[in-house]
């Protein structure tokens, strides 16, 4: 395998194809179905998948045998499924996704989720990092090795369109398609982090998260507050003693020890190992305001916290009017959307039920508390890599990023990640992507760093390639 030829192959393509059908894709505003309860009405879900299906199709020319068809269960959000053949009887499996999170405000002048924008290396736009390049990815890192007739194992790649709303349909796809997607020894998937753009970053972890609609109500209707206030308790301040079981307000730790688990002795010291190459770069990477500083000037506990331990986000409120309609009136209700991040081996499910119970047990005032869950995924931890794909990744980060690779937790989840590992315990993991300092998956003026992006793809396919070498030899 010529090194510099998959370089050269895979960059070109980037430059003449990929960063153009990322441009169309992010004008596509296909928001998870959670975030858009008529995605099928709309129609955008399917524009995206088109968008992708044309361009793929165009390149499954190139090889022999591969196929495409985009697989709709009734009901469910569709799903793109891709064979290559290889040679032997291993498989490995490819995994991105291709539906979005909703615009979020804050976009900085001349950005916009909805309007691609390219500055130097970056490629703006909701969705080009997280991560509508997996598809053009996964397929230029094999039509790399076909271009030099390297051998691969059969491939699978596997695009859904749930992710951002917690990949609720795809077991049931992958239990539709577990006949044809057999059993791989090798799961690559592409909607991870990079903790610099430097070197190869693998993720070893991923927490698991909970969370749903917190309400508590105290009132039939809103109430003169002046006639109220110091009669009616309020449901702000009943809210806020609510979140006090969970989290401590002082220093934002998780209260209940119920939500925790014991850090693996190997995931702390790839933590220091992570806060001594990014030093500062762990915080630095967000937009403070000025005078703001993190939680703890312990680099490795930063890292802990991000990667291992129940961290609490409130990322939405209701009944709140805005300030400039807000009179004198004691509200009736208060909502707030909570997330919580739980640790990679600890249960969802589990985790989910608790705080249903914490929440809403012994209800101060008699109020009618009610916390209605919205999703319950569990985590998930990497296991032990084999020598032949350490080695593989090392020597991969070394010639397309010239640096050595990194090992991180992330702090986010992919529910996929955990649903493969019940199911393939003996696969091998290769979980990486492109979201790192300042790319802002979620949230304004998400980008796609284009080298990095690349490089990426040239490492998928060195490491196909070498886990087909391993293969051969048994």
């Amino acid at each position: 395998m010529d090194t510099s030829r998959i370089s050269s192959f895979i960059g070109d393509l980037w430059d003449a194809e990929i960063v153009p059908q990322l441009v169309q894709y992010i004008r596509i505003p296909n928001k998870s179905p959670m975030f858009d309860a008529k995605w099928a009405e709309h129609g955008y879900m399917d524009d995206a998948v088109r968008l992708m299906e044309t361009w793929a199709r165009g390149k499954l020319a190139a090889l022999p045998g591969a196929t495409l068809e985009v697989v709709r269960l009734e009901g469910r959000t569709p799903l793109i499924y891709i064979e290559v053949p290889g040679q032997g009887d291993d498989t490995v499996v490819l995994y991105g996704h291709l539906d979005k999170q909703p615009e979020m405000t804050g976009w900085s002048e001349g950005l916009g989720p909805w309007e691609p924008v390219l500055r130097g290396d970056r490629l703006y736009g909701r969705g080009g990092a997280d991560d509508g390049y997996a598809i053009f990815g996964s397929l230029a890192a094999l039509l790399a090795l076909h271009e030099q007739g390297v051998p691969h194992a059969r491939c699978v790649i596997m695009i859904e369109a749930c992710e951002e709303s917690g990949s609720y349909d795809l077991p049931y796809y992958v239990d539709h398609l577990a006949p044809r997607i057999g059993n791989p020894s090798l799961v690559v998937c592409l909607d991870s982090g990079c903790g610099n753009y430097d070197q190869l970053w693998l993720t070893t972890s991923l927490r698991g998260m909970t969370g749903g609609n917190l309400t508590v109500q105290v009132l039939e209707e809103g109430v003169h507050s002046g006639d109220a206030s110091g009669v009616v308790p309020s449901s702000f301040r009943i809210l806020r003693q609510l979140l006090s079981r969970l989290e401590d307000q002082d220093t934002g730790r998780i209260i209940p020890d119920e939500l925790y688990v014991d850090i693996p002795e190997e995931r702390r010291e790839q933590a220091r190992r992570s806060a001594e190459v990014l030093g500062n770069d762990i915080f630095d990477k967000f937009p403070f305001v000025e005078g703001m500083k993190p939680v703890t000037g312990d680099l490795t506990e930063l890292v802990l916290n991000r990667s291992w331990r129940p961290q609490l986000a409130v990322t939405g409120a209701g009944g709140l009017p805005a300030l400039d309609s807000a009179g004198n009136v004691l509200r009736p209700k208060t909502s707030v959307k909570l997330s919580l991040r739980v640790p990679p081996t600890l249960s969802g499910a589990k985790a989910g039920a608790f705080l249903k119970q914490l929440l809403e047990k012994d209800p101060p005032y008699g109020a009618r508390v009610t916390f209605a869950l919205e999703k319950d995924g569990s985590g998930w931890n990497a296991p032990q890599l084999s020598p032949w794909l350490t080695d593989a990744v090392s020597k991969a980060s070394e010639s397309y990023f010239g640096a050595p690779a990194a090992y991180m937790g992330e702090g986010g989840s992919i529910p996929f990640m955990g649903m493969l590992g019940e199911k393939f315990p003996k696969a091998q993991f290769l979980i990486t992507g492109v979201l790192g300092p300042h790319s802002n998956a979620h949230g304004p003026n998400e980008f796609l760093h284009i080298p990095t992006g690349k490089r990426v793809s040239m490492v998928v396919a060195d490491v196909v390639a070498r886990h087909y070498a391993e293969g051969a030899k048994g």
